[in-house]
């Protein structure tokens, strides 16, 4: 592999594991400076890309590791008497994303390469909640069949995927409901909303996010996919490559307290990002 510039990034989900991306991308870039014509994204991964872009790494790293190093507990079991999840994941997010993208973030996305949020719609007869958890259960015997390196379980029950672009995202709330829209797993994280119909996350039906790139990949381009399963194959594709984590990141996919875990997978995508750079020369 000798090209040092792709035309396209795919970030794939993975909750906190995605902090590894980061480091990588920082890593990476500060050696090959990247203007990809498309980046695609997933859940975290769509999170990591929308900040990573347009240099907001150490900012938003320092939010959520001070905020994480000050929770001691991730339920709340009273919010079941109001008919909410106790999960307090959720509303820390939401919290999360609308301080960081205002509109100097947004301005600054639309003069990044574009990125498409990922999400998911399920069948408009099909309640969400039932679409969702239906998607949850067929993803869990896929993993048990091939590990789900590559996930689309979502399709076997209706889901569809959709994108937003960050090139007509108009206003941060926007932005904010793409991005929980695509992080969208109950019970863990809300339903979202997105273009009027409920959103789920987007990699339910295609995780890595690799159908968009498949178009660019076909023309002859190069593209990079960021996977945040290390040692897990993924199927390949002329001009792609595949970069994973050197060693496994041990760290729940929602946790809000485990503020070194986060920093660990930061650090060990310098490591990663840096060692991979190296091989391109």
């Amino acid at each position: 592999m000798n090209a040092t510039r792709f035309d396209a990034i795919a970030f794939a989900g993975g909750g906190n594991r995605c902090y590894w991306q980061g480091g990588f991308w920082e890593a990476f870039s500060a050696i090959h400076p990247q203007s990809p014509a498309m980046v695609v994204g997933v859940s975290a991964g769509a999170f990591q890309a929308c900040f990573s872009l347009i240099g907001q790494g150490a900012r938003v790293r320092g939010i959520v590791i001070e905020a994480c190093a000050a929770i001691d507990k991730e339920l709340k079991w009273g919010e079941l008497a109001r008919g909410r999840s106790p999960f307090i994941v959720g509303g820390l997010y939401r919290d999360l994303l609308a301080e960081i993208f205002g509109t100097l973030e947004l301005a600054a996305l639309r003069a990044a390469p574009e990125i498409l949020i990922q999400v998911t719609h399920p069948p408009r007869f099909m309640p969400p909640i039932i679409a969702a958890y239906a998607a949850i259960g067929a993803y869990q015997v896929e993993k048990a069949l091939n590990g789900a390196a590559y996930s689309k379980a979502g399709r076997h029950v209706g889901l569809k995927p959709a994108w937003v672009s960050t090139h007509q995202v108009e206003t941060p709330e926007e932005l904010v409901a793409a991005l929980m829209g695509t992080a969208s797993v109950p019970p863990f994280m809300p339903i979202g909303r997105v273009g009027g119909r409920p959103a789920l996350d987007g990699g339910l039906v295609d995780n890595p996010p690799v159908e968009k790139i498949a178009a660019v990949e076909a023309a002859g381009g190069q593209t990079l996919v960021l996977t945040t399963r290390a040692g897990k194959p993924l199927p390949g594709a002329p001009g792609r490559t595949v970069v994973r984590p050197s060693v496994p990141i041990v760290t729940s996919r929602f946790a809000v307290t485990d503020a070194a875990a986060i920093r660990a997978a930061y650090e060990l995508g310098l490591r990663d990002g840096e060692a991979f750079a190296a091989t391109l020369g």
